[in-house]
């Protein structure tokens, strides 16, 4: 099945190049030639213009933007579209507010065109691990471009099978998941990221409390004076708190203990964000996301070893990298 990729960042250029491993054929853009032509030399068609993308795509066509949301998403959609014809699928792969889908849903179908958002988690690992996929559109559309869908999926790997789900839907096992109408797949997607927030920063305050049971304000009988990195690696062994992000934690404080590489001053890509508000909304009590949330806007004031450990986890899966001179987010 062909594919066509806009963005061909951290995440986008791994996406083709697992499609093209399952013998999939991309069409690809990006605003970066060095990076069209590194994708070309893995067996990628470029294209130099948008133009030319969408002639390059076979019909009906298949376009993934995966850039970042907002203004840069927005307009490469405006664009694509203009350029597209009935029966054509847009898909935003990228952490778009599921609100903007909706309404961009509604507008392309007014024009025959199908969109489809999907929400992606599997940062800069998914190439070899997979990619979760959480996906809202129409279901004779996302059917069809089944293939697609299931070459990217972690697959089911060695999780053990949960008992009771015989006669449910396969692929949900396979790590992708049909959400719902036009908006679902990125609103799933912003909860999925509103919890990260949370158990990066239950890691994270522990880890915190670990590191300071040796100081000078205890009474020395209740001193420790612990190694966390080998806790870090005890946990991941049996324990009833491992996760990806504690392998992350571990591999992290390993190369550094002191994670002095690290400022501690840590983004937030909005997830966290919306994630409050839809609880608000909602009227759904959230306190852990919330303070989550309100811990990352203190990072950028004063700097903790825990806000370190962030830093480290948001660097192991996504490739995020701290600013280089921090200060408030606009």
């Amino acid at each position: 099945m062909q594919l066509g990729m806009i963005g061909l960042g951290r995440m986008g250029g791994n996406i083709v190049r697992r499609l093209m491993k399952h013998g999939h054929t991309t069409v690809v853009y990006d605003k970066d030639p060095k990076a069209v032509a590194a994708i070309a030399a893995d067996g990628a068609v470029s294209s130099g213009a948008l133009e030319d993308f969408v002639k390059k795509l076979e019909k009906p066509r298949t376009a993934w933007v995966m850039l970042p949301a907002g203004k840069i998403t927005e307009a490469t959609i405006d664009a694509l579209a203009k350029l597209m014809e009935s029966g054509d699928v847009i898909i935003d792969g990228g952490n778009t507010f599921w609100q903007d889908d909706v309404r961009r849903g509604k507008a392309l179908k007014d024009r025959g065109i199908h969109y489809i958002d999907v929400g992606t988690s599997g940062g800069v690992w998914g190439i070899d691990r997979g990619y979760c996929m959480m996906i809202g559109g129409d279901k004779a559309v996302v059917d069809r471009l089944d293939p697609i869908f299931a070459a990217l999926a972690p697959g089911i790997g060695d999780i053990p099978r949960t008992a009771g789900r015989d006669g449910r839907d396969p692929r949900i096992e396979q790590g992708y998941i049909h959400a719902g109408p036009v908006g679902a797949g990125h609103f799933v997607k912003m909860v999925h990221n509103g919890i990260e927030y949370g158990l990066m920063q239950a890691y994270a305050e522990g880890f915190d409390i670990l590191k300071n049971a040796n100081i000078e304000a205890l009474p020395a009988e209740h001193r420790f004076d612990l190694d966390i990195a080998d806790i870090a690696e005890v946990w991941r062994r049996g324990s009833v708190i491992p996760s990806w992000l504690l392998d992350l934690t571990a591999s992290a404080l390993a190369d550094n203990h002191t994670l002095d590489n690290y400022s501690g001053f840590v983004e937030d890509s909005g997830e966290g964000r919306w994630t409050v508000n839809a609880a608000i909304d909602e009227a759904v009590p959230a306190e852990v996301l919330t303070a989550a949330l309100f811990a990352r806007f203190r990072s950028r004031k004063e700097h903790t070893f825990a806000e370190k450990i962030l830093s480290a986890m948001r660097a192991g899966f996504g490739g995020h990298r701290e600013p280089k001179k921090p200060g408030p987010k606009a």
